[in-house]
């Protein structure tokens, strides 16, 4: 079991920069220097923690409806927290009102975000030496 907090990012600092630490700078090798960025402060948080009160995955919404990074430790991978996390986040958009999100997924896990709603746009690109595809979904 688990459960998914929707949180400003000072509340979120302490236990989402480790696990986007472990996932996109240990696992993925993305420089430490293009993760952190200035969106952190204005956007929501999503953090998944499990029944033992461990913080397992994180996400963000930021104000323009765009969601970005997505990370799950490993040993949460493949039990539904991302999706249960996304589900929460997409919701949240939808009570603001944004009529649209958009996401840039890494090109291996499209399947996942096609599973939620999301229709791939554009040609694919790289970022931080991974691929990626521009994808979005209507509200």
């Amino acid at each position: 079991m688990f459960r998914i907090e929707l949180v400003s990012w000072d509340e979120a600092r302490a236990s989402a920069s480790p696990i986007r630490f472990t996932v996109f700078v240990e696992e993925q090798r993305v420089p430490i220097e293009i993760e952190w960025d200035d969106q952190d402060a204005n956007s929501l948080h999503a953090l998944a923690y499990s029944a033992a009160g461990d913080a397992i995955a994180t996400g963000r919404l930021l104000p323009d409806g765009h969601i970005g990074r997505m990370a799950v430790l490993k040993e949460w991978r493949g039990k539904g927290v991302g999706g249960a996390m996304l589900e929460r986040l997409i919701g949240f958009a939808r009570e603001r009102g944004d009529r649209q999100i958009e996401l840039f997924a890494q090109t291996h896990a499209l399947a996942f975000y096609r599973a939620h709603g999301f229709v791939e746009h554009g040609e694919v690109f790289e970022e931080a030496g991974i691929p990626h595809q521009a994808m979005r979904k209507q509200l």
